[in-house]
């Protein structure tokens, strides 16, 4: 996709793109993988990438990937065919895996932690997405007056967006430039011990209690009625 290839809809036949052979379309979109790659250099330690190989992949692009990756700075980059053969099919990713973790690392966060709210979620957007810069949306404003008054400002970032672009919009693909990045709101989970911005129109998920509210959902046998779900 990142390549130029059709939207990708969940439940419906993959299109024929992404069945046959099409190096063109996929090296066209490699530019989004040597851009994760060289963004997780950045924090100081080895970068492994999994080539999760599926029955319709060929040879060539499947070579073509891993050269790239390599290229890019990756220590190794490995084809896992879990999904057909269980853990059997990552066994050859699991040592490269090893193999990388056992090298020196030198692990760093992008910012030190001591600096404003503001200035941790811009340089994740500029450096990392490649943003223009950060719009802030009123209650994102106001989060971030409590939690610096709170003394929560010290805590690092962990941003919420989607998984389908590198900004926070899922229709950018490839390397997207010339965007700024919408804070809608940030939430704070003190006890793991980090502050959440939530990206455009990401949304999160509802935790689970101790104890799953599922277990009270049943059938009523004599009136086929579901009881439990209010």
């Amino acid at each position: 996709m990142h390549g130029g290839g059709p939207k990708v809809v969940a439940g419906k036949p993959l299109d024929s793109a992404y069945i046959e052979e099409n190096l063109d379309l996929l090296r066209n979109g490699l530019c989004n993988l040597e851009a994760h790659i060289k963004n997780a250099l950045r924090f100081g330690v080895p970068v492994v990438v999994a080539i999760n190989s599926f029955a319709t992949d060929t040879e060539a692009e499947i070579e073509l990937v891993r050269k790239a990756a390599i290229e890019a700075g990756a220590e190794d980059a490995v084809v896992s065919t879990h999904w057909m053969e269980g853990g059997a099919g990552a066994v050859k990713l699991a040592e490269a895996v090893v193999a990388a973790a056992e090298k020196p690392s030198n692990f760093q966060f992008l910012y030190p932690l001591d600096i404003p709210i503001k200035e941790k979620i811009e340089i994740i957007c500029k450096e990392i997405y490649g943003a223009d810069g950060v719009d802030y949306l009123p209650e994102a404003e106001e989060k971030i007056e409590t939690y610096t008054r709170l003394g929560f400002d010290k805590l690092p970032i962990c941003m919420a967006k989607t998984h389908l672009s590198l900004s926070h919009d899922p229709n950018l693909k490839g390397v997207p430039k010339g965007f700024r990045v919408p804070i809608r709101d940030i939430r704070a989970s003190v006890g793991a011990g980090f502050l959440y911005p939530l990206l455009g129109t990401m949304r999160t998920m509802p935790g689970l209690p101790t104890r799953p509210v599922f277990y009270d959902v049943d059938l009523d046998l004599e009136t086929g009625r579901v009881v439990g779900l209010f």
